[in-house]
C-alpha cells in the first residue's frame, strides 16, 4: 500500500477567486431567473440591482485573475492539449462507474486533467465573454443601438436571447462541475482541497503525469 503525501495545489488567491466567483455566479443565476419572472425571491427591482452589481464585481474579479495568472505563471495549468482527452472522456463516461483507475492524477506541475483544461478554456475564452458582452449590450443598448448593434441586426430582444442562452450554458457547466467535484476518493475531497489548498495523493500518484 503506497504512502500518502500532501501537495499544495491551490494558492490563496485561487481559492478566494474560485469561491467569490461561485457566489457571484449563483447570485446572478438566482436573480436572472427572477428577472425573467420564474419566481419572486428578492423582488424585481432588487433582483436587477443585485444582478448588475454582481456582474460588475465578477468582471473586475476576472481582470484581476487574468493579471494574477499571467504574472505568476499559473496560466500554464490551463493551456489546452488533446493528449489524454479521450482516456479522460472514457473514464467519465464508463470507467468511473466500473472502478477503473483514473487516467490523470493532479500534481504541482499539472493541476487539471486535459478535459478540464479544454472546458475551462471554453468557458473563460468564449462563454463568459459572451455573457458579459451580451449583458453590457443589453444594459447600454440605447447608447449602442445607433452604432454597431443595429449594423449587426441585433435588437434588444435578440441580445436578451443571446444573454439567456449563454447563461443556461453556464448553468449546464455549473451542474457538471458540481457533479465532477464529487468524484474524488471521497465525495468531499476536491471541495476540501479548494478550501485548504492541499490535496492528498499517494506516492504512486504523485509521480504520474
Amino acid at each position: 500500500m503506497s504512502e500518502a503525501k500532501r501537495i499544495y495545489l491551490f494558492k490563496r488567491f485561487e481559492r478566494i477567486w474560485h469561491w467569490s466567483q461561485a457566489v457571484l455566479i449563483i447570485l446572478m443565476m438566482l436573480t436572472g431567473f427572477e428577472i425573467h419572472g420564474l419566481y419572486s425571491l428578492f423582488g424585481f427591482a432588487k433582483a436587477v440591482d443585485i444582478h448588475s452589481t454582481s456582474a460588475w464585481i465578477l468582471m473586475v474579479l476576472w481582470v484581476l485573475s487574468i493579471f494574477w495568472h499571467f504574472t505568476t505563471g499559473e496560466f500554464r495549468h490551463y493551456l489546452p492539449s488533446m493528449k489524454g482527452v479521450i482516456p479522460q472522456v472514457q473514464y467519465y463516461l464508463v470507467g468511473i462507474f466500473s472502478g477503473a483507475e483514473k487516467p490523470f492524477h493532479a500534481t504541482e506541475q499539472a493541476k487539471h486533467n486535459p478535459l478540464q483544461r479544454l472546458a475551462y478554456l471554453g468557458v473563460s475564452a468564449f462563454l463568459l465573454p459572451l455573457v458579459w458582452i451580451s449583458g453590457l449590450g443589453y444594459l447600454f443598448y440605447n447608447e449602442l443601438a445607433d452604432s454597431w448593434l443595429q449594423s449587426l441586426g441585433l435588437g434588444l430582444s435578440e441580445i436578451a436571447l443571446i444573454h439567456t442562452v449563454a447563461a443556461f450554458l453556464v448553468l449546464i457547466f455549473l451542474v457538471a462541475h458540481l457533479y465532477l467535484i464529487t468524484t474524488g476518493k471521497t465525495v468531499g475531497q476536491h471541495t476540501r482541497s479548494m478550501i485548504t489548498g492541499w490535496e492528498e495523493v499517494s506516492e504512486e500518484e504523485s509521480i504520474k503525469n
